[in-house]
C-alpha cells in the first residue's frame, strides 16, 4: 500500500499553518496553535484516530481564535483529501457513538467527494478555556468542505460543553479512521460510479 501522508502549508494575512498528516501512524500529535484547548482537541483527534499530526499554527488571536480554527479546520481538510489519494480499497463509510461521562454523540463519515456538514450540538458554555464553543461548527464545517466529505454529528445526550466537545472530536478520530481504512474485498472504489 502506498503511504498515506500528505504536507499542507497555507499562508495568508490572518494564519500561518504548516501541517502534516499521516492517515497510518500511531497516534503521536505536535501541535501549537495558541489555544490551548484547540491543541487538546486535536491531540485527542490524532491520539483517538492513530493519525499522526504536526502542525504549527500562528494566527491573529489578538483578534479572537476564529481566524485560526477555522483555517486549521480548512488545512486539515485538504489534508485528509490529499492523504487518500486515489481511495481504491477504503471503506470509503465510518461511524462511531462515544460516550464521554454523561455525553453521549454520535458521528458518521462519508468520503464521497461532495462536501456536506450536520451537527446539531448547542454548547451551554460560551466557552472551554481559551476557545470559543462556536469554533466546534467552524473547525467541522471547515474540514468537511475542504476533504469533501459528508460530516453528522448528533448530540444525543447533550452535557457539559467540554465533555461535548471533546466527544465530537474523538468521535469524528474514530469514524475517520473506520472509513479510510482499507477492506480485502474492495478492489477500487466503493462506488456504483468507480470514482469517489
Amino acid at each position: 500500500m502506498p503511504e498515506r501522508k500528505a504536507f499542507v502549508e497555507r499562508n495568508t494575512k490572518e494564519t500561518k499553518i504548516r501541517l502534516s498528516l499521516n492517515l497510518d501512524g500511531t497516534g503521536t500529535a505536535d501541535v501549537h496553535s495558541g489555544v490551548g484547548f484547540f491543541d487538546h482537541m486535536l491531540e485527542g483527534f490524532s491520539r483517538h484516530g492513530l493519525f499522526d499530526l504536526k502542525a504549527q499554527i500562528q494566527g491573529d488571536l489578538q483578534v479572537d481564535d476564529h481566524h485560526t480554527i477555522e483555517d486549521t479546520g480548512i488545512v486539515l481538510g485538504k489534508a485528509i483529501l490529499e492523504a487518500l489519494g486515489d481511495k481504491k480499497g477504503i471503506r470509503r463509510y465510518g461511524s462511531c457513538i462515544l460516550p464521554m461521562d454523561e455525553v453521549l454523540v454520535l458521528c458518521a463519515v462519508d468520503l464521497c467527494g461532495r462536501p456536506y456538514y450536520s451537527c446539531d450540538a448547542v454548547f451551554p458554555a460560551g466557552k472551554m478555556g481559551d476557545m470559543n464553543t462556536e469554533m466546534v461548527r467552524e473547525f467541522f464545517y471547515a474540514v468537511s468542505y475542504s476533504a469533501a466529505m459528508n460530516l453528522h454529528f448528533k448530540i444525543l445526550t447533550p452535557g457539559n460543553s467540554h465533555h461535548m466537545a471533546e466527544a465530537m472530536f474523538k468521535s469524528f478520530a474514530k469514524a475517520l479512521d473506520m472509513a479510510v481504512g482499507y477492506d480485502d474485498r474492495i478492489t477500487d472504489v466503493l462506488s456504483t460510479k468507480g470514482a469517489l
